[in-house]
């Protein structure tokens, strides 16, 4: 029989710089779509206008996600830093498909995959540098 042991102190650092990195990408993504708008970006999607603050409460709820994604492999995959940023980058390009197929004109499209890149390079880098190599 063998068991895994989980080190409790990498465990909340995971989640600490985690939690630092979701609000660090939340603000950056208001801030991503506060400025673009200030710049005449339309927001609207489908003719409805998305919340500034919408970019940040989406952000922050991914990336639980991920923090869970993070912990989950972080306990099960021997190489837990190569497979969450191997993951996450294959999900953060899957997560612009739809930024390309919304009725929305190309500053719109291309200011909400810019928040989507914006987001990732925040915390991907921060929870991986957390789990075992």
């Amino acid at each position: 029989m063998t068991t895994t042991t989980t080190n409790p102190t990498r465990t909340s650092y995971l989640f600490r710089d985690g939690v630092v990195a979701l609000v660090t990408a939340s603000v950056a993504t208001v801030s991503v779509a506060a400025v673009g708008h200030a710049a005449g970006v339309s927001l609207d999607v489908d003719g409805a206008p998305i919340p500034i603050l919408g970019f940040g409460t989406l952000t922050a709820l991914f990336s639980v996600v991920g923090l869970v994604l993070a912990a989950v492999l972080g306990r099960t995959v021997r190489h837990a830093r190569r497979a969450f940023v191997r993951t996450t980058v294959v999900l953060t390009a899957l997560s612009l498909v739809p930024d390309l197929l919304v009725a929305a004109g190309p500053a719109t499209r291309a200011l909400l995959m810019l928040t989507h890149l914006v987001a990732a390079a925040i915390v991907i880098p921060a929870v991986a540098r957390r789990l075992p190599a």
